[in-house]
């Protein structure tokens, strides 16, 4: 019996010892989204490329960078080198793998294919689709083998909203046609099954952890293109990285067979780094990183050295600002469903500049708020970094109302097709339901029943349906039926300025004066849009 015993000991010990000796090789995936060219933020692509460096200390691991989107747009670092600048920076930190936002083709579709052969990742999306063949733009997955042979896909979903929150013209040949899509439509079955298809295709490739990369959010995103209801209604997936509404979180979620899937976003302009750990029995593990130590040499030199160049363009000073002008009011992004002084100054600016009637600007043309003191080209590059050219049209007073409904259609979601005015003013009634009809595309078709935005005043006056209006604003909004507002599009162009918001925002400053705190001094606005039956 003691033998026995000893034999039995003896034995765990050596399967223990024999365990031991098996290496533990997991595949750790660093992520990011919506960086909006946040390149010196205290967290940064100098600390990620060090700390990238760090884990592939470990030869057993194998990791792995990647973006979900819109990392190319959004500063001056950006717009003034149409995106080249952050390309460069996400090549020397080490990326592997990136997806297109909607904010990747702000520079235009042929833009975005020059910059793409260039990012040493490579672009991936399984749902950017030439119509002209009916083939991917990108390829739709990158496979990749870990753990002695096991392997990986990753797969880029990108929003089918960049059809109407990107400009709709670069997604349109010379008569207007739609030469791109994104498989949508407006149940978004057209989505799930075009990614369930790569979802198979990898699999039958031999890849048994199925990630998706996806720009789709949650807050703000239509309800049926969510990285949430996406998981619904997919299966093999095992985690998602997404982007697109700049939220923080990591949690599960079921898809279409009750199994748990992992969606995790780090919210914008490096406020984490994400980092997934697939261990070798295929389990997931995430968590959000706020803190790193440590910055990658070689990458902050070219962090530097791009900045230095756009820092000299950027320094010079227009106006001193006597109140903060904000975005932001109770943790909400107000230009996208309220008024603010900043959206009453920008849009007056343009109706000063342009000699209108009314002006409009989309909420989503907003990226930052002004601080009082001395304003620079930079700030205000901060706040319009698309540098959108304004157009002057004549809109019939039903258009207006038309695109006016469409604004307020999300409310109190935040929308950024939400309409700042000046030389209007207009009520909204949340108790009324958005009768609001839209197509495949996410774009306006007309109203279907009883409307929520009343009370349309222009200058003072009562808005006449059959009136005609000399409306001024980007070509985004009036011309390129940006945000879904094709009413716009009825209207008849009668001068294209040439002018960008930056430049009309400019020459407003200078004419305002001392009198800026007078007109603007209430962070919530002027009293223009108004919540209530």
């Amino acid at each position: 019996m003691a033998f026995s015993r000893r034999y039995w000991l003896v034995l765990a010990l050596c399967l223990a010892l024999q365990g031991l000796g098996q290496v533990r090789a997991d595949l750790v995936v660093l992520h990011t989204n919506d960086v909006h060219c946040g390149v010196e933020n205290q967290l940064g692509y100098a600390q990620l490329a060090q700390y990238k460096k760090d884990l592939m200390k470990n030869p057993d691991d194998t990791v792995q960078l990647v973006d979900a989107g819109d990392a190319i747009q959004g500063e001056p670092l950006g717009s003034l080198t149409r995106g080249q600048a952050v390309i460069d920076i996400m090549n020397v930190a080490g990326y592997d793998f990136a997806i297109p936002g909607n904010h990747e083709f702000d520079y235009g579709v042929a833009r975005l294919l020059e910059l793409a052969p260039q990012l040493a990742g490579g672009y991936y999306s399984c749902n950017l689709i030439d119509l002209r063949t009916g083939k991917t733009v990108f390829p739709p997955y990158k496979m990749v083998a870990y753990d002695g042979g096991k392997k990986a896909a990753f797969i880029g979903v990108t929003t089918p909203q960049t059809l109407i929150s990107s400009t709709p013209r670069y997604f349109q040949d010379d008569k207007g046609q739609f030469i791109y899509g994104f498989s949508e439509d407006a149940t978004g079955q057209k989505l799930y099954e075009q990614v369930q298809k790569a979802i198979d295709q990898a699999w039958d490739e031999g890849a048994r952890t199925i990630i998706l990369v996806t720009h789709l959010g949650q807050n703000g995103s239509l309800p049926v293109w969510t990285s949430e209801v996406l998981a619904a209604h997919t299966q093999k997936v095992a985690a998602i990285i997404d982007g697109h509404s700049h939220e923080q979180y990591e949690r599960l979620v079921k898809n279409r067979k009750g199994q748990p899937v992992l969606i995790a976003q780090t919210g914008t302009k490096f406020q984490s780094v994400g980092k997934l750990v697939i261990d070798d029995y295929g389990h997931v593990r995430g968590e959000l990183v706020t803190q790193l130590d440590g910055a990658d040499a070689a990458t902050e030199a070219v962090v530097q050295r791009e900045m230095a160049v756009v820092r000299e363009q950027l320094q010079q000073p227009v106006a001193t600002l006597p109140v903060d002008f904000v975005t932001d009011i109770e943790g909400q992004r107000r230009v996208r469903n309220g008024e603010t002084n900043l959206a009453d100054l920008a849009v007056d600016a343009i109706r000063y500049r342009l000699h209108t009637d009314v002006a409009l600007l989309n909420g989503g043309s907003f990226r930052a708020p002004l601080s009082a003191g001395i304003v620079t080209y930079e700030s205000l590059y901060r706040v319009f970094p698309f540098s959108n050219q304004l157009v002057v049209c004549s809109v019939t007073g039903q258009q207006l109302l038309d695109a006016l409904e469409m604004g307020a259609s999300r409310y109190p979601q935040e929308f950024g097709g939400f309409l700042q005015v000046s030389g209007l003013t207009y009520r909204i009634d949340p108790a009324i339901p958005s009768s609001v009809v839209l197509d495949d595309k996410g774009r306006f078709v007309k109203v279907a029943g009883p409307r929520r935005v009343k009370d349309v005043q222009v200058n003072g006056k009562a808005i006449e349906a059959d009136e005609d209006y000399r409306v001024g604003g980007t070509a985004y909004v009036l011309c390129h039926g940006g945000d879904g507002q094709t009413s716009l599009q009825g209207g008849i162009l009668l001068e294209d300025t040439g002018l960008s918001d930056v430049e009309a925002l400019v020459e407003y400053l200078s004419h305002k004066g001392d009198t800026l705190a007078a007109d603007y001094g209430n962070p919530a606005g002027q009293g223009r849009i108004i919540v209530g039956p």
